[in-house]
């Protein structure tokens, strides 16, 4: 099989808003279905303090515009079957350091590679698209971080007509991304509704745990913790879940606990937050260990360089 049969040709497109996220313009497109950007416009008025993308908005952009979607936890294997149906998959995958996530379009795969293609939305020189390749291992490892959570859009036909790993929880997952439009909306009580109910059609959905382990968190809740080990119980990648419980821990100055929990998110992923560690030097320093608490505090600074404590930072490490 040639590889051009494992790469699917997607629009250059940069135009995006919160209401209408970059990846769900792109794919709705690929499918010659024009979201009208002054509905999502009109729509993001709804949230005028807000910086990120609300993802559940622009599924039901393009569903109110004639397409469908399908959200499941997937396979690498799955993914590529996908992509060889000709459907472009979003997935989501770990944010760079202090953004929580990021959803990302799969163009296709490399097979000798052994890379998975992603959607970058400048062009090159020609006005080409260039595509961002991840090696398979990491794609996946990263990937896991998320459930394995892929959304699919497409015509309702198309659609209907792809057997799916994990159909059975469509509607738990679509819950998780409705819990997170009511939670920016600062509608706790639907949020943690939102979140009870997927957790009901699905005991075992490690995102809905981890969310409303989230959730509880702030509102000070003990209860957080079980949700959250709940959440490494079947995920036991959930870097978000591990970093939760840190922060909890910390909050009730239970150094040990929090440094334990720290320290797995690290060992998930190193590079994922710089915070994280700014939290565990806290620890450490308090433990009495400078030499530790300083070297923490080095990484956040590579990680955050433009972080707006630098100085303050600085001055701590000359000082340890």
């Amino acid at each position: 099989m040639d590889q051009s049969d494992h790469e699917l040709l997607l629009p250059l497109v940069d135009e995006e808003n919160i209401c209408l996220p970059l990846p769900i313009n792109v794919v709705s497109k690929y499918w010659n279905v024009e979201l009208p950007m002054q509905e999502a416009k009109e729509m993001s008025k709804q949230y005028p303090d807000y910086g990120g993308s609300i993802i559940v908005e622009g599924i039901e952009l393009a569903e109110r515009h004639g397409l469908a979607c399908r959200i499941v936890r997937s396979s690498l294997y799955e993914l590529k079957k996908i992509i060889d149906s000709g459907i472009p998959p979003i997935v989501i995958l770990p944010g760079i350091p202090e953004i929580t996530q990021h959803a990302s379009i799969v163009t296709g795969y490399d097979t000798t590679a052994k890379t998975i293609l992603h959607y970058i939305q400048k062009g090159n020189q020609e006005g080409e698209l260039q595509e961002g390749a991840i090696p398979e291992a990491l794609f996946d490892k990263e990937w896991s971080e998320e459930g394995r959570l892929v959304i699919l859009l497409g015509p309702p036909d198309i659609l209907s007509s792809i057997k799916l790993e994990n159909s059975t929880t469509e509607k738990s997952n679509r819950l998780c991304f409705i819990s997170e439009r009511s939670r920016i909306q600062k509608d706790f009580p639907a949020t943690i509704e939102s979140l009870k109910q997927a957790i009901e059609l699905d005991p075992d959905n490690s995102t809905a745990l981890n969310l409303l382990g989230s959730i509880l968190n702030e509102q000070n809740s003990q209860d957080c913790l079980n949700y959250y080990k709940k959440s490494v119980a079947i995920n036991t990648k959930s870097y978000l879940s591990y970093n939760g419980m840190g922060n909890f821990h910390l909050k009730l100055n239970q150094l040990d606990s929090a440094k334990t929990a720290y320290t797995k998110a690290i060992e998930i992923n190193p590079k994922r937050s710089a915070k994280i560690y700014k939290n565990r030097a806290y620890i450490l320093d308090k433990q009495g260990k400078g030499s530790e608490a300083k070297e923490d505090l080095k990484t956040y600074l590579k990680l955050y360089p433009k972080a707006p404590d630098r100085g303050v930072i600085e001055q701590a490490i000359r000082e340890l």
